[in-house]
């Protein structure tokens, strides 16, 4: 099993086979618009636009699970990404992370690379997973490590 045998739901509502990115290095990252992570979109973008030539992709599950942090509309959550932080990478519906709504990517990403103390459940917003060339998922960051102390790992997989 890989991240390449799940679909999602694109911020515009189109069904996309995750098996499109087969053979890119993938960050998948849940995000919100009202987090003190939130700027991270900044650098997030920034790296897209460094490496997709090079295939890399990020994707970006909005969520609002999180102290409702991301309470707006698909269309409202698309908008304010690419006013506030020209946001050009794929963003996915709205989605949960945790229990039993969880969307089965988020399932399987947190069984594949456990957080803290081997814990599954994401903690936070911005919780980001890395995904080598093969599907695989190599590596979870914490909300707190940037985009730019990815840089050098996403590199090393290009």
């Amino acid at each position: 099993m890989s991240v390449y045998d799940f679909t999602a739901k694109t911020i515009a509502g189109k069904e996309k086979p995750l098996a499109d990115y087969r053979g890119k290095v993938l960050i998948i990252v849940n995000t919100a618009s009202h987090c003190g992570f939130t700027s991270q979109y900044k650098g997030l973008q920034k790296l897209y636009e460094q490496y997709n030539e090079a295939g890399f992709e990020i994707l970006g599950f909005p969520c609002n699970q999180f102290m409702n942090q991301e309470p707006g509309t698909n269309d409202e959550i698309e908008s304010f990404c690419q006013i506030n932080f020209g946001v050009t990478f794929q963003l996915f519906d709205k989605i949960d992370v945790n229990g039993p709504d969880a969307h089965p990517l988020y399932k399987y990403l947190v069984k594949e690379a456990p957080g803290f103390l081997q814990t599954e459940a994401i903690k936070w917003n911005f919780t980001k997973f890395m995904v080598d060339r093969q599907g695989r998922v190599v590596k979870r960051f914490a909300p707190t490590v940037t985009p730019e102390e990815m840089e050098a790992e996403i590199k090393a997989l290009l």
